[in-house]
């Protein structure tokens, strides 16, 4: 029994140090002149140039427009991230609600057709998706963003999950109490629903946060700029002599981590629970 602890204790060190280890490299590397970096590559060691280099990025105005910075890129992502986030929770939530409390003919079916999207990646609808956005002038605006990768089969599924395991006798109790549909919905249901929002909050704000094809696709104005696009545009540059800030990179991708890891980091609790009744 003690040497099975020990091996598996082994087992999630090794773990940790393959999942720990590029991050440290990349922070650490972050710290150097990107002359450094370029000659002699990654560094354990550290540089000496770490206020100075977060400081550019977060601070220093570039791009093409020379109106953009590091600050501006996280906040685009930031809203990104929260608006799928939010998003993709309230339709879900509708979805699976209507699903499973409304009597309507194929409503299996219609569940099924919903989660047999999961199998379209989203390179596969992109084109249709952004030519609508295009025609209805939605491109360069949050809006074109976000509102076209709403829906979510992962959602609807898991909160159809959680509401068949809800108790039959608490929709009779509210229509005893006289509560229509939307009155049980928002009083009842929603609020039981906490730790499983939570669970999909992380899952939808981590996959807006890490969009880089899509936002790629509908922003040519740098104001709408992401900072993972960002993150691509510093290793792009190389004119003449001149090399790409690797620094500034690492130091955007850590950046990049950071938002993503409190949050979950936050509401880790309640993802596990969500997640675990779901399938009560």
């Amino acid at each position: 029994m003690q040497r099975t602890k020990v091996l598996d204790h082994i087992i999630l060190l090794i773990g940790v140090f393959i999942m720990v280890a590029p991050v440290v490299v990349a922070f650490t590397t972050s710290t150097h002149e990107a002359a450094n970096i370029h000659s002699n590559g990654l560094s354990l060691t550290w540089g000496g140039h770490f206020a100075e280099t977060y400081e550019t990025v977060l601070t220093r105005q570039g791009g093409f427009t020379g109106k953009v910075t590091g600050f501006n890129m996280m906040m685009n992502s930031m809203i990104l991230g929260l608006g799928f986030a939010a998003g993709k929770i309230v339709l879900s939530m509708l979805a699976a609600y209507a699903i499973v409390y409304f009597r309507f003919p194929l409503a299996t079916a219609a569940f099924w057709i919903i989660f047999t999207t999961l199998l379209l990646p989203l390179e596969v609808r992109i084109l249709p998706s952004y030519e609508v956005m295009n025609t209805l002038k939605l491109t360069n605006t949050y809006t074109g963003l976000i509102v076209p990768l709403l829906a979510s089969a992962t959602g609807t599924f898991y909160f159809r999950q959680f509401f068949k395991s809800v108790p039959d006798e608490l929709l009779e109790a509210a229509r005893i109490d006289g509560a229509g549909p939307f009155k049980f919905f928002i009083d009842v249901l929603v609020p039981l629903s906490r730790t499983m929002m939570a669970a999909i909050f992380i899952i939808m704000f981590v996959y807006g946060w890490n969009q880089y094809l899509w936002p790629t696709l509908m922003t040519t104005d740098e104001g709408f700029f992401t900072l993972v696009r960002g993150i691509k545009q510093i290793l792009l540059v190389w004119v003449g002599s001149n090399i790409p800030d690797y620094n500034e990179a690492f130091a955007l991708a850590i950046l990049a981590m950071l938002p993503p890891v409190m949050i979950v980091v936050i509401f880790q609790r309640w993802f596990i629970k969500g997640l675990t009744e779901s399938d009560k």
